[in-house]
């Protein structure tokens, strides 16, 4: 990044182009039209159907786990040895794998028949700033972006031969730019990578001038971010290009950040789930439904407490276990997220038979426990869209009291913060103390996200971190 972010505009446009190809060549092949149009045929799948193609993915990819990949292996002849005979294909038989297990013993998940040098590496640092290094095969990565361009792009009228802008976590121009670009053109994928740091009320009319000039025709981003740009265009008279497209990613979507972006924009806004694991994956269909990708990966909803399978349409840990990676396969893989799915299998008025997301609310570590007892996740209703602010976080510093840190827009005065107040209060109740702050900026994580919810207060006391309240890109 030191000899990057000294080189000109154009040079680092070159760089990321050239990055660009190889990324291409990884995500894209002759086989991968077919890909596509094999995942737009199974989104009419029986549940019946769904079953058995998960069932024979699943028992040959927890084979080939317990008896190539070290850490697998020997977890599972540990339990041999000890008289456990549990069946190897039953996911059930498997334990909960936490992001500290796989950080903690990372190269351990790379299968040993695997030559790590023939595999795509990426190193992310996830919410908490951690290292986590990932291995795909070219077979695996294609099939993960099939998916993506059959059921993100393919779903909403465009593909991956448009042109298109994402607002992202890459340091793509250095963080003491105070001038334009803020951004890079990556002719590989067709790309206009947009800073996520950048976004300021001095720079967001030459964000939006960008993407009229490089003729954008969608784009993707932290929700954050695309609200960000939204707002500010809005509040200084902005006029923005008409968009066909705004996907947000790797960030809860708000209801009043829906607005704001469809509104400026004049496009659909539809929201993603994924992870850089690419254990799981859902996308948003026109009706509005948050369609799983079960050939991407299992998803069970675990009880927070007990552990357990929570009940039909019940809140709880959201567990995924992979099916596109059999070299570095994660069985039963905790994301970190809190979810449901939909209790009943009634087919979406989209027409799709695909399971889906009844709901995520946020980070584990995100809920805030009241004085109560009660757990109280996402709090995304309290911020209205009329209300005059920028963006807003909520901590959870003691057990009685949360700090609500508000950057204000135009015209922010006593009503919003007794609105803001009030509508937290409903929420969290009387015995919760409420502090509002006014702050000229809101820090993002290590990766450019923003965290609407930081809670401090644990289960036992003990101080925690969490992420935004809010994939591959």
């Amino acid at each position: 990044m030191a000899i990057y972010g000294r080189l000109p505009s154009p040079l680092q446009s070159a760089a990321a182009s050239v990055r660009g190809w190889k990324l291409r060549r990884w995500r894209y092949g002759g086989d991968s039209d077919r890909l596509v149009e094999e995942a737009l045929q199974r989104e009419h799948w029986s549940v019946a159907m769904w079953k058995t193609y998960q069932e024979e993915r699943l028992a040959s990819l927890l084979t080939r786990a317990s008896q190539r990949v070290p850490f697998y292996r020997d977890q599972w002849a540990a339990r041999r040895r000890a008289g456990d005979r549990a069946p190897v294909e039953n996911l059930l038989s498997w334990p909960v794998l936490t992001k500290e297990t796989l950080r903690a013993s990372n190269r351990e998940f790379l299968a040993d028949d695997r030559d790590p040098s023939s595999l795509i590496h990426e190193h992310t640092s996830g919410t908490t700033g951690l290292p986590l290094n990932l291995w795909s095969s070219r077979e695996t990565v294609r099939q993960w972006y099939a998916l993506f361009e059959a059921r993100v792009r393919r779903w909403n009228g465009v593909t991956r031969h448009d042109r298109w802008a994402i607002l992202g976590g890459q340091l793509v121009t250095p963080a003491s730019r105070t001038r334009p670009p803020f951004w890079v053109w990556n002719a590989g994928l067709h790309q206009l990578y947009m800073s996520s740091y950048h976004i300021s009320p001095q720079t967001a009319g030459a964000y939006v001038e960008a993407l009229r000039r490089y003729r954008i025709r969608y784009v993707l981003g932290y929700a954050s971010s695309l609200f960000s740009l939204a707002h500010l265009a809005r509040e200084a008279g902005t006029k923005a290009p008409e968009l066909a497209l705004a996907v947000s990613n790797a960030e809860p979507l708000y209801a009043h950040q829906r607005e704001a972006i469809g509104e400026v924009f004049a496009c659909p806004v539809r929201d993603t789930y994924g992870m850089a694991e690419a254990s799981a994956a859902a996308s948003e269909c026109v009706s509005g439904g948050l369609h799983l990708w079960p050939d991407a990966g299992v998803i069970e909803v675990l009880d927070s407490e007990t552990g357990a399978p929570a009940r039909p349409g019940e809140v709880g840990k959201l567990t995924a276990t992979g099916l596109l990676n059999a070299d570095m396969p994660l069985v039963r893989y905790e994301v970190g997220d809190a979810g449901a799915l939909w209790e009943d299998a009634e087919v979406c008025s989209c027409g799709r038979t695909l399971p889906r997301l009844k709901e995520v609310t946020g980070r584990l570590d995100d809920v805030i426990v009241t004085p109560e007892g009660r757990r109280v996740g996402r709090l995304d209703t309290v911020f209205k869209s009329d209300m005059r602010i920028r963006e807003a976080q909520v901590i959870h510093e003691t057990f009685d009291e949360v700090r609500v840190l508000v950057v204000p827009a135009e015209g922010f005065g006593a009503s919003d913060i007794e609105s803001i107040r009030r509508r937290l209060q409903e929420r969290l109740g009387p015995a919760m103390r409420i502090a509002i702050e006014e702050v000229g900026a809101i820090p993002r994580t290590a990766a450019g996200k923003f965290r609407a919810v930081i809670s401090r207060v644990g289960s036992g006391g003990a101080e925690t971190r969490s992420r935004a309240a809010g994939g591959r890109s």
